[in-house]
């Protein structure tokens, strides 16, 4: 257990950011199921929409440092790839 002041605010907001991170890494991985589902399927339009939310969502979590950004430039080039084929 910590014994300074600042250790302990330290590891109460060590335990916050914890829990923001799972959530949009969570929610990450929500939109990438539903995009490749919606990939998959035969809605053009309905595919466009998913793989522009997760492509907005990485880009929301590579601005706040939770997603490194080459990882999500991997993921985003996949998704435009992906549906230049459907299209």
């Amino acid at each position: 257990m910590a014994n300074k002041k600042s250790a302990i605010k330290e590891t109460r907001k060590t335990a916050t950011n914890t829990t923001r991170n799972l959530m949009v890494k969570t929610r990450l991985k929500t939109l990438t199921k539903k995009a490749r589902a919606a990939l998959t399927g035969e809605d053009l339009d309905a595919a466009r929409s998913a793989v522009t939310q997760v492509i907005s969502a990485y880009d929301k979590a590579v601005k706040s440092n939770i997603v490194h950004k080459n990882k999500a430039r991997r993921h985003k080039s996949a998704f435009y790839a992906e549906l230049a084929a459907k299209a």
